[in-house]
Parts: C-alpha cells; sequence; structure tokens
C-alpha cells in the first residue's frame, strides 16, 4: 500500500508541477499577448481557432498536425523567426493575404518585440 500512495504522491507532484509550469509562463505573457491568447494557447498540443503557440519560433508554418491552415499558410513556406514573426504580428493580413486570421496586429513595435520575446520562451 505505501508503494501505491508514493505513486500517487509522485503523480500529484508532476501534475501540480505542470500546472505551475503552464501557469508561470502564462504569468509571464506580455501585456499585448493578450490579442493571442483569445485564439491560441500556449500549452503543447493545445489548440483554441488558432495551434498552439507552444514552440512556435523556429517551426516552419503551418506544420502542427490536424489544425487546418488557411491555402495561404500552408503555401507560404515561413520559418517563424524574428523577422517573420514581427512582420506577421504587425499586419497579418497584409503580410500574409488570405490568411484565416481575423486579428489586425499590433502596431506599437515594443509590443510586437516583447510577444516575439515571449514566444521563444515557450519551449
Amino acid at each position: 500500500m505505501f508503494v501505491f500512495n508514493s505513486r500517487i504522491s509522485r503523480l500529484s507532484l508532476a501534475i501540480s508541477l505542470c500546472a505551475a509550469t503552464g501557469a508561470a509562463l502564462a504569468a509571464e505573457a506580455p501585456p499585448a499577448f493578450k490579442a493571442c491568447a483569445g485564439c491560441h494557447k500556449i500549452e503543447a498540443g493545445a489548440k483554441l481557432m488558432g495551434p498552439s503557440l507552444f514552440g512556435v519560433y523556429g517551426r516552419k508554418a503551418a506544420s502542427v498536425a490536424d489544425f487546418a491552415y488557411s491555402d495561404a499558410m500552408k503555401a507560404s513556406g515561413v520559418t517563424w523567426d524574428d523577422a517573420h514573426l514581427s512582420s506577421f504580428i504587425a499586419d497579418p493580413k497584409t503580410v500574409l493575404p488570405g490568411t484565416k486570421m481575423v486579428y489586425a496586429g499590433l502596431k506599437k513595435p515594443d509590443e510586437v518585440l516583447a510577444v516575439i520575446e515571449f514566444l521563444k520562451s515557450l519551449k
């Protein structure tokens, strides 16, 4: 019985640590990230209207399995780096006509940079 309880305790601890890590990541998000959080989750594999942003930095566009990307996103050939994220976050519809994003973009360069730095931390 002691071994069973020990396993449950370790599992509870692991679940608590995962939850705390997710909460810490969310707490570190810059205020400008609220514009993203309405449609995107930051946990690996999670989806809302958009795909998870976990690991997005350095990832090829339209590469999350089982997500219905726009034809424009699939054909973009983009790898999400500083330059591509910066232009896309600032004005997605102009940068990638035909994207499904219903978001107008962040207009303040410092907010765009803060969001990119946050996205880089999601690993």
